[in-house]
């Protein structure tokens, strides 16, 4: 069950929205969660060249860094229009709100031997965990997209065959609900919730809750 949860009732930093954890975890963890609504605000240069830089750090098979990234930020509106045109219609409905959008991409064959890279997707989920991990105590949030365009997003850049658009992330400062459209405030403001542990966790044998 959620609860309802107003920003404005924090302590620690404009937007946050603390997780309800079972057990106790750092707050850089906590504290991570992925807003759309963002402020009208830039993102520091210096930040987001260490929010990429904790990403290109993450563990990956073989040591391939099978990630890449297209960065545009309103700095630069024509790059930045071409990355939006990358998401699909509902994500470009809130995220043209975020001063920073990041395009993720995923190298499916191992470059030394050309042969198929089956952890590629996942390594590159451990950048983007990294990147969001480095943004929180920032002040900084990552909202990332599954939906995208990636045939357009193919065209556009001409990305390389052994390469696979995979997600969309937008970076910002929190914003206030306000600044998306209506339908999608609620979930702004709404409380925050998992699974329950032993549906994620088993000991010993599938099933088996942990205690």
């Amino acid at each position: 069950m959620t609860t309802s949860y107003d920003p404005q009732d924090s302590t620690d930093h404009p937007g946050a929205k603390p997780a309800p954890t079972r057990h106790p975890v750092r707050p850089v963890i906590r504290d991570r969660w992925s807003p759309r609504a963002f402020a009208d605000e830039p993102v520091d240069s210096a930040d987001l060249d260490s929010i990429l830089e904790a990403g290109r750090w993450a563990a990956s098979s073989f040591n391939e860094q099978p990630w890449r990234f297209i960065v545009a930020t309103k700095d630069e509106p024509e790059a930045y229009e071409r990355a939006l045109a990358g998401l699909n219609e509902f994500n470009r409905k809130w995220a043209s709100t975020a001063p920073v959008l990041i395009l993720a991409f995923a190298r499916t064959t191992f470059s030394k031997t050309g042969e198929a890279n089956a952890h590629a997707r996942y390594d590159l989920g451990q950048a983007v965990a990294h990147m969001a991990l480095e943004a929180t105590p920032r002040d900084l949030f990552i909202h990332q997209m599954a939906g995208i365009r990636p045939d357009h997003i193919r065209e556009t850049y001409d990305v390389p065959d052994e390469f696979e658009p995979v997600t969309g992330i937008a970076l910002g400062h929190w914003g206030r609900p306000e600044r998306i459209p209506e339908d999608m405030r609620e979930g702004e403001r709404a409380g925050r919730s998992r699974k329950p542990h032993d549906e994620l966790f088993f000991d010993g044998g599938w099933g088996e809750p942990r205690s």
